[in-house]
């Protein structure tokens, strides 16, 4: 009897750069730069070849920019830093997901500056 091997991973690097897009919904609704891109993670990283990677690396990047967010709130009353450290936030919200979109076409691993390791 054979034995067939399920667990084989497809390639969809379509996937992965909607992925990583998927954090701009922040700037639309709000929160949706952390839901879609947990969706997408949690039921296609068995199926999709480094979906698990670049996943990861995403989810760490949006709890990063939470923490982030909410240490800048008290950090206003500092001279102003936290005002600085929202517009780099914001900032790095949104160039970075770009960036790592197109590495993920290129079938490049990701990389998000100054994210914190939560999810190894």
């Amino acid at each position: 009897m054979e034995v067939i091997d399920h667990t084989e991973k497809r390639l969809d690097r379509q996937l992965l750069v909607i992925t990583h897009l998927s954090q701009l919904l922040t700037y639309v609704t709000g929160f949706g730069g952390l839901i879609v891109p947990l969706i997408l993670w949690v039921t296609q990283r068995d199926k999709v070849e480094d979906m698990n990677e670049h996943g990861k690396a995403i989810l760490n990047f949006q709890i990063s920019l939470i923490i982030y967010a909410i240490l800048s709130i008290p950090a206003i009353l500092l001279l102003g830093l936290g005002i600085l450290m929202l517009i780099l936030i914001g900032v790095l919200g949104f160039i970075l997901p770009i960036i790592n979109a197109i590495k993920a076409s290129n079938g490049e691993p990701p990389s998000y500056f100054g994210s914190i390791q939560f999810i190894k």
